[in-house]
């Protein structure tokens, strides 16, 4: 009797902005674990960690994330009226200087990204052409970033279809998917538990972001209106946490990673090293199931 083939493992990373940092650490984890995927699929900013992955630039782009401070995110955002908040050519021509652009096709594994076509709704999967004009499409957030013509398409986030791309892996010939889903404790319990704590912390961190967002204060009524951007964002993370769940349900994954982060702002990329070690945490707490299916 043939010993039974090795299954191809798929990877298949979220999207959530700042809290996106966290699939670093997931797949550090993993390697540790003596798990190396042979397929990687992205959606929104899970596009931009799985393509550092897949050509071989993720020490980089780690390295430029744990030494990333508030006032380096506002010095990348080249701001506009058109389309959105920020063009992001400023922060893609920064990504060029250290993550090295392949052809999609010639990437050493599989990768895909995740993006909306913004006048149709359709999802669209990226699987050719330059790979970070894949990834700047991916992670479009309407209103913040401005879209991007594609293939006379105009493309938005792919978040807002597709949040943990589970089905683009499998399509790309994954047998067993790994899937890390950033929204899952956003909602409910746990941003109620995160804002209380923020509560009691008030006052200890401020930066960019706290300028725009307002953390509830210590003893400030419950009913306070937030922000028009903490509106906005909240939001998406509502739309995001519902589309992911009814995708997963009838998409599921093999392992499913659920970072907890609840506490961060979609724009708080300077907070890298929490996220990052939150990765590595949630990937732990799953380390069983990872052994039992895949023997590692």
């Amino acid at each position: 009797m043939q010993n039974p083939r090795k299954p191809r493992i798929g990877l298949a990373l979220g999207a959530g902005g700042a809290r996106g940092w966290a699939h670093i650490g997931v797949i550090r984890a993993l390697q540790a674990a003596g798990i190396e995927p042979q397929v990687v699929c992205g959606a929104s900013m899970g596009s931009l960690i799985g393509a550092a992955y897949a050509g071989g630039s993720l020490d980089p782009i780690e390295d430029w994330a744990q030494k990333l401070g508030w006032r380096d995110v506002l010095g990348l955002m080249d701001f506009t009226w058109r389309g959105g908040l920020i063009r992001g050519e400023r922060l893609f021509d920064f990504f060029r200087t250290r993550v090295e652009d392949h052809d999609i096709a010639g990437l050493p594994m599989p990768f895909g990204a995740v993006a909306t076509e913004l006048h149709t709704g359709r999802e669209v999967w990226l699987r050719e052409g330059a790979m970070l004009d894949a990834v700047r499409a991916s992670i479009a957030i309407p209103g913040v970033f401005a879209p991007v013509r594609r293939a006379g398409q105009l493309l938005v986030d792919g978040g807002l279809v597709n949040p943990v791309p589970v089905s683009l892996c499998r399509a790309l010939g994954a047998d067993i998917v790994i899937a890390v889903d950033l929204g899952w404790a956003k909602l409910g319990y746990y941003r109620e538990r995160a804002q209380a704590e923020a509560r009691l912390k008030a006052g200890e961190r401020s930066g960019w972001w706290s300028r725009f967002v307002r953390t509830p204060e210590a003893g400030a009524q419950q009913d306070a209106m937030p922000g028009a951007l903490d509106v906005f964002l909240t939001s998406i993370d509502v739309m995001q946490v519902r589309v992911g769940r009814s995708r997963l349900a009838g998409e599921p994954a093999d392992v499913l990673i659920t970072p907890i982060l609840p506490d961060f702002g979609m724009m708080e990329f300077h907070r890298a090293g929490e996220a990052i070690a939150e990765g590595r945490a949630a990937t732990e707490r799953v380390r069983a199931v990872l052994e039992h299916l895949l023997g590692a």
